[in-house]
């Protein structure tokens, strides 16, 4: 892993500025940041309009914290996440927020799994400038800073991809036993139920994972399977 460039402002003292590069199409939003930033008492060290842009600014100036919108040209798709992907792999130093007018979860997985110093905020919740200053400062100081509407949409959305959500309870602890390779009879002597009992828990359990009854697969294992890949 490449080491912290041994001038960063955050080992230098507190009374050495927050260098940070900021990244936007948007030229007046960019250069409001800019001015508030600059305000507040944070270097800009450099803005750019694209992906390619940022990626040089960063090479050349190593700021401390890149500010970066998800949505760049030419595609305004991920350019800037993807540029922010790749200056996480090749400056791990550097942190990184985005902040985007648009909720992409899925894409930013990656990036927010990736660590500490990372912040993901909707530009249209952005109410406080002191906050928001405060919150730049956090990030670059190592914290991970989340919008809590991203948050709620990050749950909400691995509660739609999990397959097991629509179990109760005990439909878990019987397909996690299950899974532990015990038998109908087996399952109930743990749990301290009947196996008629058991038959209908894993009946259920079948049916909500709608697993239909096929000639070529036992859904028993399928269920299994469903379960281990839900735990991993």
């Amino acid at each position: 892993m490449e080491s912290r460039a041994p001038n960063s402002s955050r080992e230098r003292g507190a009374e050495v500025p927050l260098r940070v590069a900021l990244a936007d199409d948007d030229v007046l939003l960019r250069e409001a940041l800019a001015t508030l930033l600059t305000s507040a008492g944070i270097e800009v060290i450099g803005q750019a309009a694209d992906a390619p842009g940022l990626l040089a600014v960063v090479t050349a100036g190593r700021p401390d914290l890149v500010v970066v919108d998800i949505r760049m040209p030419p595609t305004h798709t991920a350019e800037g996440l993807d540029a922010a992907l790749r200056i996480r792999r090749e400056h791990p130093e550097t942190a990184i927020l985005l902040l985007s007018a648009h909720v992409e979860v899925d894409h930013a997985l990656e990036l927010l799994d990736g660590g500490k110093g990372i912040g993901y905020l909707l530009k249209g919740r952005v109410t406080d400038v002191a906050d928001f200053v405060d919150t730049v400062h956090r990030i670059a100081n190592g914290a991970s800073v989340i919008d809590p509407a991203l948050v709620h949409e990050l749950v909400a959305a691995r509660r739609r991809d999990d397959p097991l959500e629509a179990l109760s309870s005990r439909e878990r602890e019987v397909l996690a036993l299950m899974a532990e390779g015990l038998s109908n009879a087996g399952i109930g002597r743990r749990l301290w139920i009947t196996e008629g009992t058991v038959e209908k828990h894993v009946r259920s359990i079948l049916t909500k994972l709608d697993l239909a009854d096929t000639a070529d697969d036992h859904r028993r294992v399928r269920a299994v399977i469903m379960f281990l890949d839900a735990a991993t």
